[in-house]
């Protein structure tokens, strides 16, 4: 199937990012979903409401959400108890759209806004110091805010991606140039030495 098809089935997709899928993200489930690799119904933050949409989509018979996959549940967001949290980054490291601030050994907190309710962030905390809270009802209820706060998440998500293979090729690049800076000092001693053993030759054969 085309890409169209591919965005349109993702932009139905829920964007928590969650992985219940079994897929590392919502667009890798659309286009698992596209390949036939996939099914319909592995989305429980979509609940019902997503599976009839992609099968009107795709022109195919709804099936009730496979609970294999998980159980669709309220909306809700983390929240970090700050006195209790020792700054050990895990979280923010889990998080699939960047809604955590914080740095190492400083207090963490959650962008209530951006938090797609994945729970990625609550196994890795060595603490337990994070928990889910219900989110506003508007949340549950009005389409608009849904779509937007859907939106928010998926822009947030790829910009994610893109920052971690900038890092990758960056670190890369320096790796490189540090390999290449070692090899470079390596020759000029490796030549240094040659010269003083040719010079210490011509001091030893002089009359």
């Amino acid at each position: 199937m085309s890409e169209n098809i591919v965005e349109k089935i993702n932009s139905i997709l829920p964007q928590t990012q969650c992985g219940q899928c079994n897929y590392p993200g919502c667009k890798p489930y659309a286009i698992a979903i596209t390949k036939g690799k996939a099914d319909i119904n592995q989305c429980p933050p979509g609940g019902e409401k997503g599976i009839q949409k992609i099968a009107k989509l795709l022109g195919v018979d709804f099936k009730p959400l496979n609970e294999k996959y998980g159980v669709t549940k309220l909306k809700s967001f983390a929240f970090i108890n700050e006195e209790t949290c020792i700054g050990c980054t895990l979280c923010i490291l889990a998080c699939p759209v960047d809604a955590i601030l914080g740095a190492a050994k400083k207090m963490h907190t959650v962008i209530e806004e951006e938090c797609t309710g994945c729970e990625l962030c609550l196994n890795p905390c060595p603490v337990d110091c994070i928990e889910m809270l219900p989110a506003a009802a508007a949340a549950e209820n009005n389409e608009i805010f849904i779509q937007k706060k859907s939106n928010l998440a998926r822009s947030r998500y790829e910009f994610r991606l893109d920052r971690i293979k900038r890092d990758k090729k960056e670190s890369n690049a320096k790796r490189k140039l540090l390999s290449s800076s070692s090899e470079k000092s390596k020759s000029i001693n490796e030549k240094r030495k040659s010269i003083s053993e040719a010079l210490a030759r011509i001091k030893k054969n002089e009359p």
